[in-house]
């Protein structure tokens, strides 16, 4: 937020008003922006002189430039200089100087919802679960989230102290931590499953994504793989740029990617493939869901064009526009959108029209009428305007009432602390089944917690009974009524068992990562993983993924994204 004392802030405001006219001399609608820019400097100037109360001018003009912004679409932003740290780890680096921590803020409490392997916390035996309850000697109880990650966070090789409390520790535990750099990586991890498949998961296409992915991929060929699993599933994108090289690296030079096109044409020119690849035959599937996005969607979108891919999964976000930084005075910057862009098809996949907003400022998906087909290198047929439509859909996981319960008010989470707590070592991530007896633990410890939650079909009859009352019908059906609600209560009493396999799985998943951290979580859930099933058989099958590439057959089924699901949610410190 920019600081300014009263006095300069006018002169620099009436400076830079000046300033705006004179660059905008030559424009064709210069009489209307002189106008509205001088309508604004009056404005600003009476409401800083005239409003009963003290006038924060900063945030006056900062509220005024984000209406501006927003009105424009979510992507266009300002940047002052206090923000921009935050803006730098959220959409260029990964780095950051801290402790290797994922912090959650549950009422007042600062609770570690993960550590990362080889980090200054896990080194000092920070425990996911463990409560911070001092910094350096300050209390954190109701504490600002934004003030206790900046404590957390700092120069590297500077020390912060610690005091944490953790379940089975009669005493509170103190421990002096170094900061470090603290890298997390674009690619959160690589490896070989079953069948002799590689596999990529790709988080996030900031700095150096593209060499990752590279790196990860020359370290697999040496497996000599029958195929690779590129998942680019809740990567919601990132520099452009780093898309083309990680296609690149499948794809033979001189291949356009993708192409932007915008109002200033300056802004439109092709991004090409212009290196050697490092597998151009290598059988090849991209997984994606609804929360791919952007640049997830130019690599599922041009692989797909070019029949380089067979893309697997649900229908991705749809973010079809580009933006480009500009820097402004005072350390700040603006994040334009400046162009739209296309896949080689010529498709542009942008789900929402921003351009044409409704009178009343909100805004609508691309109507079905409008959606156009077009053709992939070999004829296949693809959709504009509506995300990238997978080649295979795979329904998504729905979780149940129950889950969503357990999980949201952090029963699965406290327990998983609880199980590290009392067992110091647990079997290989890959292999690691959690027991009926232990699952019946888990049960035993909520026989004393309040997960009481609505099912479906409890909506259903609450819905019934209003409308009963409203026409009066209510005492007519109140014996059926009645039924039904006692045996949809004896129902609900069973969901514990019901839906034991599916609570058993998220269970499972947390407390692995309390002994083999993310790297643990995602091995423990390859067994359950559906999409990386299909993507298995398809790269198993040589001759169906040959005849998906050709476009023979009926493949292809599309089906409506609901929304992903998390157990554990964090901010990395």
């Amino acid at each position: 937020m920019l600081k300014l004392n009263t006095p300069f802030k006018k002169k620099l405001l009436t400076a830079f008003f000046g300033l705006a006219l004179v660059s905008l001399a030559f424009s064709d609608d210069y009489f209307q922006v002189s106008k509205n820019l001088d309508i604004f400097s009056s404005l600003y100037k009476e409401l800083n002189t005239n409003y009963v109360d003290e006038v924060n001018s900063s945030k006056l003009i900062q509220t005024g430039i984000d209406a501006m912004a927003q009105s424009l679409d979510p992507y266009t932003e300002f940047v002052p200089e206090s923000e921009m740290e935050d803006y730098r780890m959220k959409y260029v680096s990964t780095q950051y100087g801290g402790i290797g921590t994922s912090v959650q803020n549950r009422d007042g409490r600062f609770i570690i919802s993960d550590t990362f392997e080889g980090f200054p916390a896990q080194k000092a035996d920070i425990r996911a679960g463990d409560e911070i309850i001092q910094i350096n000697g300050v209390p954190l109880k109701d504490k600002p989230y934004e003030q206790v990650s900046s404590m957390l966070k700092g120069p590297k090789n500077t020390t912060v102290k610690l005091v944490v409390t953790r379940e089975g520790e009669k005493a509170p535990i103190e421990k002096a931590i170094v900061r470090e750099e603290i890298t997390q990586p674009n690619v959160s991890y690589y490896g070989m499953l079953d069948n002799n498949i590689g596999y990529i998961k790709l988080d996030k296409f900031l700095e150096n994504s593209g060499n990752e992915v590279q790196s990860a991929l020359v370290a697999l060929q040496k497996n000599r793989p029958a195929g690779l699993i590129l998942d680019l599933r809740y990567n919601g994108g990132g520099i452009l740029q780093e898309a083309v090289k990680i296609v690149n690296l499948f794809v033979e030079p001189n291949v356009t990617v993708v192409t932007q096109k915008g109002r200033n044409r300056e802004k439109n020119f092709p991004y090409k493939t212009y290196n050697t690849p490092v597998a151009p035959n290598l059988p090849l599937v991209v997984l994606v869901n609804n929360r791919s996005a952007s640049a997830s969607e130019i690599v599922a979108g041009s692989l797909q064009d070019i029949d380089r891919a067979v893309v697997i999964g649900q229908r991705s976000f749809g973010k079809g526009l580009v933006q480009q930084t500009f820097n402004l005075p005072y350390n700040s910057l603006v994040k334009i959108t400046v162009a739209k862009y296309y896949t080689p098809s010529g498709r542009c996949i942008q789900t929402l029209d921003y351009t044409h907003r409704s009178a009343d400022g909100s805004v609508e998906k691309v109507a079905d009428s409008l959606i156009s087909a077009y053709k992939t290198r070999v004829g296949r047929t693809v959709y504009d305007g509506s995300g990238i439509y997978p080649d295979i859909f795979v329904k998504p996981v729905k979780y149940s009432p129950i889950l969503q319960t357990l999980a949201t008010r952090f029963f699965i989470f406290d327990y998983a602390t609880r199980y590290r707590n009392q067992k110091t070592h647990l079997s290989p991530a890959k292999s690691f089944r959690l027991s009926d007896t232990e699952y019946n633990d888990f049960v035993n410890y909520l026989s004393d917690k309040d997960y009481n939650y609505n099912t479906r079909t409890e909506k259903l009859l609450s819905d019934l009974k209003t409308e009963a009352e409203k026409e009066s019908k209510l005492q007519e059906i109140k014996p059926e009524y009645e039924a039904l609600k006692t045996k949809v209560s004896v129902s609900k009493k069973n969901d514990l068992s019901q839906f034991k396999e599916e609570i058993r799985r998220v269970l499972e998943n947390e407390i692995v990562s309390r002994y083999y951290f993310q790297k643990g979580r995602m091995e423990q859930g390859f067994k359950y993983d559906e999409e990386i099933k299909a993507a298995t058989n398809v790269i198993t099958s040589k001759s169906d993924l040959a005849a998906i590439l050709r476009g023979e057959g009926d493949y292809k089924s599309i089906g409506k994204p609901s929304v992903g699901f998390s157990a554990n949610v964090g901010k990395q410190e």
